[in-house]
């Protein structure tokens, strides 16, 4: 009887010698492909048309000037959240709180344009945008001290105070900044005309914002690229060991990234209000310092290619509200197309290190004579 065969299929998962450059510039695309394949297969098995639901998630939503200017205006705030994230997570420090840190930014430098915008004047914008940044920072900072002081994980205490950060903002509309002339709607007052973000396309809503997360992703490269800080947290997340053999500050490391992670999504936080919301309101984001892990991950944490992945997550916000309107889909059909986004890419991943191999079968032997 012949022995049984724990592997019955003829390929198999090899290591390789080293990681595979190719597949490190080629996952990402080809993960965005699997996607695509997979949503077509999706949208025939409810019943609609491939090829017409295709035109109306990808192609109708940016077939216009408007369109395009709504691509531009979602991508703004995942680029800026997923900057930060990229320096972070290379650093080897994890923050997966960049909700709750937008959140803070939101308030802070919405609070500073409510109460201060007309004393200000035309200081009022740099003034709130810097508040926006230190809230995220503040917030940011209390996974970095219990980090580095107590040694807990950055990854639970960062995301269990994303809801914090939701319940403070909906104190404050429904409480103590509440409009009085808004008919008990739970939203503050709108902000003044000067500390609105001005726009860059007439009829368009895309505003400055969008040069501000550009001029970002090439400070963020910079920063990695040629500055020693940089260099520091490049070592501190690749080879912890010889890092600290090294004398890099562990403790340092932590800090550094995590105030600039939290820095750039307070910074998207403060663009929301004072761009396309205009008001603080008791969700300021649907999700976007949750999706800029995946946008972070899927630019393969490189500056360019997070501005390229941003565009692509912004494509399927943009898809998913005309899939709504249009196909009388769920909503949830963004999050189906960033779940398998994610899942397809780390997929792909694995073939950076393996490969599969073809098993060849020795011949079975012929039974013995009797």
């Amino acid at each position: 009887m012949p022995p049984f065969d724990r592997n019955p299929w003829p390929l198999r998962l090899e290591r390789r010698q080293k990681p595979s450059a190719a597949m490190r510039i080629w996952s990402s695309p080809l993960a965005a492909l699997a996607m695509l394949a997979t949503g077509l297969l999706v949208f025939a098995a409810l019943g609609k048309d491939p090829l017409a639901a295709f035109r109306v998630f990808f192609i109708e939503p940016v077939s216009s000037l408007y369109g395009v200017g709504e691509l531009l205006l979602k991508a703004t705030p995942l680029m800026l959240c997923a900057q930060g994230l990229a320096l972070c997570y290379r650093a080897n420090v994890w923050n997966i709180g960049a909700e709750g840190q937008l959140t803070l930014g939101a308030i802070t430098g919405g609070g500073v344009g409510l109460f201060y915008g007309a004393a200000l004047g035309h200081w009022v914008q740099p003034v709130m945008l810097a508040a926006g940044v230190v809230g995220g920072m503040a917030w940011a900072a209390i996974p970095a001290f219990l980090r580095s002081r107590f040694r807990t994980s950055e990854i639970f205490v960062s995301l269990m105070l994303v809801y914090i950060a939701q319940l403070l903002l909906s104190y404050l509309v429904h409480g103590p900044w509440r409009d009085p002339a808004g008919q008990n709607f739970p939203q503050s007052q709108p902000l003044p005309d000067n500390a609105l973000l001005a726009p860059l396309l007439d009829g368009t809503r895309v505003n400055v914002g969008f040069i501000i997360a550009l001029l970002l992703s090439a400070l963020c490269w910079w920063f990695g690229k040629t500055t020693a800080a940089g260099f520091r947290m490049r070592v501190g997340g690749l080879a912890p060991a010889a890092a600290a053999y090294a004398g890099i500050s562990e403790r340092g490391n932590v800090w550094l990234a995590l105030m600039i992670s939290g820095g750039s999504a307070g910074l998207a936080g403060i663009c929301e209000v004072a761009g396309p919301i205009g008001m603080l309101q008791p969700v300021v984001s649907p999700g976007y310092g949750f999706a800029a892990i995946i946008v972070a991950f899927v630019g393969r944490l490189h500056p360019l290619g997070v501005v390229l992945a941003s565009l692509l997550m912004s494509a399927l916000y943009l898809g998913g509200e005309s899939a709504q309107m249009e196909l009388q889909l769920p909503a949830s059909v963004s999050g189906l197309f960033q779940g398998t986004l994610l899942f397809y890419l780390l997929a792909a991943e694995l073939f950076i290190g393996f490969r599969l191999r073809r098993v060849r079968r020795a011949p079975a032997a012929a039974p013995a004579s009797a």
